[in-house]
């Protein structure tokens, strides 16, 4: 059975295991990348990653783009926000539809 986690920064993800998603707080980079392999290895479907997190890891989180799974997708954190999970939001509606359904 596939599994959903969240990975940031501990203020940012922590609302997260309320809802029975497995949090993995994450201090820097270098941490993200060993977790987040970690994670695509034990067959977690989803992953939601802080903007802030997304944006120091991206050439990480590209290996993952031509993989149907792990889905890897940014949310707002707490702070240092880009901008990143609004404007991605159409990418990951087509990579889970199989199809852009806003044209």
């Amino acid at each position: 059975m596939y599994k959903i986690a969240a990975m940031g920064d501990k203020d940012s993800i922590y609302g997260f295991a309320s809802l029975g998603i497995n949090i993995f707080p994450v201090d820097n980079p270098a941490q993200g990348i060993k977790i987040l392999r970690k994670l695509a290895e034990a067959e977690y479907a989803v992953i939601y990653i802080t903007e802030r997190l997304t944006s120091e890891m991206k050439d990480e989180i590209a290996r993952y783009d031509s993989k149907p799974l792990p889905a890897i997708i940014p949310v707002p954190g707490i702070r240092d926000n880009t901008g990143i999970g609004l404007d991605n939001v159409s990418k990951f509606v087509e990579k889970a539809v199989g199809s852009d359904i806003l044209s």
